[in-house]
C-alpha cells in the first residue's frame, strides 16, 4: 500500500517537475525545428534508450532471484500503439501551437486535460468522486490566476484551438494508459509508445516539412533534454504512476502541476518576480491537489 501511494503521488509530481522545466527547451527549439521533426527525433531517441533500460532491469531482477512478471504481449503492443497515437497527436499539436500563442495561454489550455479526464471517464462509465470534481474546479481557478495576467488577450486563435485538441488527446492518452497499463511492463509500454509517436511524426515530417539539419544540430541540447528527461523519464513515470490507480483524475491533477513548476523555475532560474495573483494561483493548485489526495480511497474507479 505504501509503495502504491508513493507511485501515485511522488512519481506524478516528479514528472510534472520535469515537464515544467522542459517547456523552456521546447520553446528554444520552436523557431528552428518543425514540430513533426522535433517530436520524431525526441521520441525515437527515447524509444532507443528505453529498450536497453528495460532489458537491464530484467537482468537485474533475475540476478536478485525475482524474475519479472511477463507482460501481456497483446496489451503491450495494442496499448503502446494506441498510447503512441494519442501522444503523437497531442505533442505535435502542442509544439505547433507554441509558435503562435503566449506561454501562459499554452500552459493553461494544455492543462485542461485534468478536466477532460473525468469528463471522458463519464462516457467510459467510470466514476469520479464529488470531492475530486471540486478539486479539479479549484485547480482550474488556480491555473487561470497563474497563467493569465492583466491585459492578456483572451481571443481564441488557431493555436489555442490546437491546444484544446491537444488537451483532449492527452486525456485520451491517460485513459489509454489506465486501461492497458495494468498487466504490462511500464518501461516497455513507454518504449512502444515512443516508437509509435516517433514513426508517426517522422512520416508526417517527411510529407509536410522541410528539415534543415544544421538547425537540428543547433538545437541538439534542447532536443536531448526533451528526449531523455521529458520523454524517457517523465512519460515513463506517468505510466508507472497510473498503474493500478483508483482514479486517473487524481494523478492528472498532479501532472498539471507542471504549470506551477514552470513558473517557479522562472522565478528561481531567471529571477522572475511572482505577483500576488501568481502566488494565489500556486496556492489554489496546491490546495486542489491536497484535497484530491484526501478523497476517500474506498470509492475506486470501476466499470459496471
Amino acid at each position: 500500500m505504501r509503495n502504491r501511494f508513493f507511485r501515485q503521488t511522488a512519481l506524478p509530481v516528479l514528472a510534472a517537475l520535469i515537464w515544467g522545466t522542459a517547456f523552456v527547451a521546447q520553446s528554444v527549439a520552436t523557431p528552428y525545428v518543425p514540430p513533426f521533426a522535433f517530436n520524431a527525433i525526441r521520441s525515437l531517441i527515447a524509444a532507443a534508450v528505453l529498450l536497453p533500460v528495460a532489458r537491464a532491469f530484467d537482468r537485474a531482477a533475475v540476478r536478485r532471484g525475482t524474475p519479472p512478471t511477463p507482460s501481456n504481449r497483446k496489451h503491450l503492443w495494442i496499448g503502446g500503439i494506441c498510447c503512441g497515437a494519442f501522444l503523437a497527436a497531442a505533442a505535435n499539436l502542442q509544439q505547433a501551437a507554441m509558435a503562435d500563442t503566449t506561454a501562459g495561454k499554452a500552459g493553461f489550455i494544455t492543462a485542461l486535460y485534468m478536466v477532460l479526464v473525468p469528463v471522458v471517464g463519464v462516457f467510459l462509465r467510470k466514476r469520479t468522486t464529488l470531492r475530486t470534481w471540486i478539486s479539479v474546479l479549484i485547480a482550474v481557478g488556480g491555473l487561470w490566476l497563474l497563467c493569465f495576467k492583466a491585459g492578456t488577450n483572451l481571443a481564441l486563435k488557431t493555436a489555442d484551438a490546437y491546444l484544446l485538441l491537444c488537451a483532449l488527446f492527452f486525456a485520451g492518452q491517460i485513459h489509454c494508459i489506465d486501461h492497458f497499463g495494468t498487466d504490462v511492463d511500464g518501461i516497455r509500454l513507454s518504449c512502444v509508445q515512443f516508437l509509435t509517436t516517433g514513426l508517426i511524426s517522422a512520416v508526417l515530417s517527411a510529407i509536410f516539412e522541410t528539415v534543415v539539419w544544421g538547425d537540428v544540430l543547433r538545437c541538439a541540447w534542447p532536443i536531448l533534454y526533451c528526449a531523455l528527461f521529458s520523454s524517457c523519464i517523465a512519460y515513463t513515470l506517468q505510466i508507472l504512476s497510473l498503474k493500478d490507480a483508483a482514479d486517473p483524475t487524481i494523478p492528472s491533477l498532479l501532472f498539471s502541476l507542471e504549470s506551477v513548476f514552470s513558473v517557479l523555475a522562472g522565478a528561481v532560474i531567471l529571477h522572475d518576480r511572482l505577483s500576488a495573483q501568481e502566488y494565489l494561483g500556486c496556492a489554489l493548485m496546491l490546495a486542489a491537489v491536497i484535497l484530491a489526495q484526501l478523497a476517500p480511497r474506498k470509492n475506486k474507479l470501476h466499470s459496471p
